[in-house]
């Protein structure tokens, strides 16, 4: 009776896992696809990134007392510290280049599909680091077939349909490929890290470090000089308090739990469906073009996704399981 009754419970617990993995992927997939567009609002009358450092300081200042609240754990100083290198890699290497990109007129759904290498380049620093997995033939071809598909989005000529599109600037696209490394960088890096055990928790640190290091840049680089409030319109304040709640404290609480329960191959394929949700956003709301060539391979990219997701994957050491706030 005993047996069975822990055989149910267990099947339960599973099945409440489950469900919150599931619940934590869409809400990364789409919140983050949307992000975007947020993201070329906010630009257009606050520089992009003050933007992105008091979007995630808002954030962080919001989860940090929900979390402690809920998790009842004490901070360490390394764990502050290693939350500020975590940030740095993640919020002003990676949420500050799309911003850069996006304040310089690149389209929020090119900046989408140019940041999709994120997958490639988490699989090959997840191989790289002592005991990492190796990617097994199944991921490494669902991570090709995905880059085809973001190439034949973004290239100025294809040779499928013929089509020839716009070109990329240069400068933009390099900042955005450098800001993919450092978000890639990160991510892999948070696993091994001391941080709280309190994946909320984490997130508020990362958030709070990562926003106070991007503001620093942002001084830095002469944009306080830069910022009229007078000048910045409610659409823009609009998207940064979306992106601050959406993007920062639902997505990146989401994207740091999947961080610790899935593989990061699985978790990297957001980048290849937030082009998808970014190119069908930007076309809808934006005006932004959507071809042949774009639906073509919004299809691919989806398909290298199903082969990612799908494909088994071993134990990863070290990789426990995190609170989840209920």
């Amino acid at each position: 009776m005993r047996a069975t009754a822990t055989k149910t419970a267990n099947v339960s617990e599973r099945g409440h896992s489950a469900r919150k993995t599931a619940l934590a992927y869409a809400m990364v997939y789409m919140f983050w696809g949307s992000t975007f567009l947020a993201v070329r609002y906010a630009v257009q009358t606050i520089p992009p990134l003050l933007m992105v450092g008091t979007r995630q300081i808002l954030a962080g200042l919001a989860l940090y007392p929900l979390a402690r609240l809920h998790s009842k754990e004490k901070t360490t100083v390394r764990q502050w510290l290693d939350g500020a290198l975590i940030g740095a890699l993640l919020i002003a290497g990676g949420n500050a280049s799309i911003a850069w990109a996006e304040a310089r007129r690149t389209p929020s759904n090119v900046a989408a599909v140019l940041v999709a290498t994120v997958p490639l380049w988490m699989a090959i620093f997840d191989w790289m680091r002592p005991k990492g997995p190796r990617p097994t033939v199944r991921v490494a071809l669902g991570l090709g077939i995905g880059l085809a598909g973001v190439g034949l989005l973004v290239s100025p000529t294809d040779p499928l349909l013929h089509t020839a599109g716009g070109a990329v600037n240069v400068l933009c696209a390099g900042v955005l490929f450098c800001g993919s490394l450092a978000w890639a960088g990160g991510s892999v890096f948070s696993r091994h890290m001391e941080l709280p055990q309190s994946p909320l928790l984490g997130t508020a640190i990362i958030t709070l470090m990562g926003g106070a290091v991007t503001c620093g840049v942002a001084l830095a680089m002469g944009e306080g000089s830069q910022l009229d409030l007078h000048r910045v319109t409610v659409q823009s304040w609009i998207s940064l308090g979306y992106l601050a709640v959406f993007g920062s404290i639902l997505g990146f609480s989401a994207y740091n739990y999947l961080l610790v329960a899935e593989p990061a191959a699985r978790v990297a394929t957001y980048a290849y469906v937030n082009p998808v949700v970014a190119v069908i956003l930007g076309w809808a709301v934006a005006g932004e073009r959507l071809t042949a060539r774009m639906a073509l391979a919004a299809a691919i990219i989806l398909a290298a996704v199903v082969l990612v997701i799908t494909s088994p994957h071993p134990p990863e050491e070290g990789a426990g399981q995190p609170v989840v706030p209920d």
